[in-house]
């Protein structure tokens, strides 16, 4: 059941009305929440709800043994029991016929071809982003962060929220939790923000997004055919249209669950004017990567042993970060690639640290920052690169286009004008959020600005029309 379909239109209409009827009692309230998100995630394949279910129980009950428990052995247990179920219903989904493939294809590097019969394995939809947060529960409730929920049905629609379930945001028990557990107000700001939500990411995902998709298809099935000026525009229509359909996905989730009295976190903040690898982890896939940080870096150590452990540590994080993204090499060399800007940053702060910075004026700065977004955008296009590629010889085809072949292509202009026009929509309103510093950039504008930013959005997506495509991040 995809937000860019009637069917979700319907779905939501009633589950709203319904909502709205139960007046303001919380156990109503969340019965039909978490009826609601099974019958949308049984519309995908009711066979996976067992997964869910199995998460759920065991996470539950798991953390309120940890909280009870004055043993510091049995809180371990606890916890490795919670670590194993998910992680292993995740590896087995999610990572086995990767790790089979792969040793297969080693072994017949080595002249000893094995080739088992697998039955193919299925990914449940949304099987990455709801492990990582009952995890992160689990988790937290092992460090003393917050205490076990005692309410089954509320800790039931905290893992299974329909609107966040199948592609996040991830969010933490200490921000959302609450939120289900407790009595909700929807007033008028809520409705107000949820619409801006909405509006901006049905345009985002169904006229920006979906516009540029077919462009990128075309050049990834024979990068060979083109020259490099093709190349880069499909590479940046594919950044196009990885953010502005997660983005819009989020924004989505987030209207819907604030109309509903729900405050879901941020997601994304203006990824593109990023000056850093650093501060594009700060910006993009917020929630993962906060997740990331928290539960895999930190708990690692850090930057608190010296240099040569920090640069390990993000590595080892970048490189399950890219991992998580899914069972295939590209993910891999993508978040290796992440994890080698990142290292090299650091390395070179490090070295700068010891000299002292000279003072520019404010024009020279502006200049500097201009020249620092830049040059993340186009390391950005080079991961995604990376990101869409689906083997060894297309990256390789790909990268011989973008760096070793003829630049000119006379079809470059059937690309530049929808990829260029895409971009310079989105970057006007991430420049216009990050003036501002303020994603609620529409409701701060007059009103007839406001209402005219939403006639043009309806009616562009209503011109396109809703058409059935999948998220992007649902493959996660």
């Amino acid at each position: 059941m995809l937000f860019n379909s009637y069917t979700f239109l319907g779905f939501y209409a009633i589950v709203y009305l319904a909502y709205l009827a139960s007046g303001k009692r919380v156990g109503t309230q969340n019965v039909l929440l978490l009826v609601a998100s099974y019958v949308f995630y049984a519309a995908w394949d009711y066979r996976f709800l067992g997964l869910i279910l199995l998460s759920t129980g065991v996470d539950y009950f798991a953390a309120r043994r940890i909280d009870d428990s004055q043993s510091f052995t049995s809180r371990k247990t606890w916890l490795m029991l919670s670590l194993a179920v998910n992680l292993g219903v995740l590896a087995t989904f999610k990572y086995l016929g990767f790790a089979i493939e792969s040793f297969c294809q080693l072994t017949g590097f080595f002249g000893l071809p094995l080739s088992p019969t697998l039955a193919e394995i299925v990914l449940p939809v949304g099987i990455s982003f709801y492990t990582f947060q009952t995890l992160s529960y689990t988790i937290d409730v092992y460090r003393g962060r917050v205490p076990a929920c005692r309410d089954l049905l509320g800790f039931s629609v905290y893992v299974a929220f329909f609107p966040q379930l199948v592609a996040g945001p991830i969010e933490r028990a200490t921000h959302f939790l609450p939120q289900v557990l407790h009595k909700r107000r929807i007033r008028r700001v809520d409705l107000a923000i949820g619409t801006q939500f909405v509006v901006l990411g049905c345009f985002y995902k169904v006229v920006l997004a979906d516009s540029v998709a077919p462009m990128v298809d075309q050049f990834y099935v024979s990068p060979s055919r083109y020259g490099a000026s093709v190349a880069w525009l499909a590479n940046i229509a594919f950044a196009v249209q990885i953010y502005g359909d997660f983005a819009g996905y989020s924004l989505i989730a987030r209207g819907i669950s604030r109309w509903m009295g729900f405050r879901l976190m941020s997601n994304f903040r203006q990824p593109y004017l990023a000056t850093s690898p650093r501060d594009f982890w700060n910006r993009w896939h917020r929630s993962l990567s906060m997740w990331l940080r928290r539960y895999l870096y930190f708990e690692l150590g850090g930057n608190r042993f010296g240099l040569a452990k920090t640069c390990r540590n993000l590595m080892i994080t970048m490189l399950l970060g890219g991992l998580w993204h899914g069972a295939s090499w590209n993910f891999v060399l993508w978040g290796v690639y992440h994890g080698a800007l990142l290292i090299g940053v650091h390395a070179w702060n490090a070295c700068r640290s010891t000299s002292r910075s000279p003072t520019h004026s404010r024009s020279i700065r502006a200049v500097a920052r201009v020249f620092q977004i830049a040059l993340m955008f186009v390391l950005t296009l080079i991961g995604w690169t990376l990101f869409r590629c689906e083997s060894f010889m297309q990256i390789r085809e790909t990268f011989s286009v973008l760096f070793a072949s003829r630049f000119w292509d006379p079809r470059w202009i059937s690309f530049a004008i929808p990829t260029l026009t895409a971009l310079s929509i989105m970057l006007s309103i991430d420049i216009w959020r990050e003036a501002t510093q303020s994603e609620l950039v529409f409701l701060r504008a007059p009103v007839i600005v406001r209402w005219s930013l939403y006639v043009f959005m309806i009616l562009s997506v209503i011109s396109v029309g809703f058409r059935p495509t999948t998220f992007l991040y649902f493959q996660f």
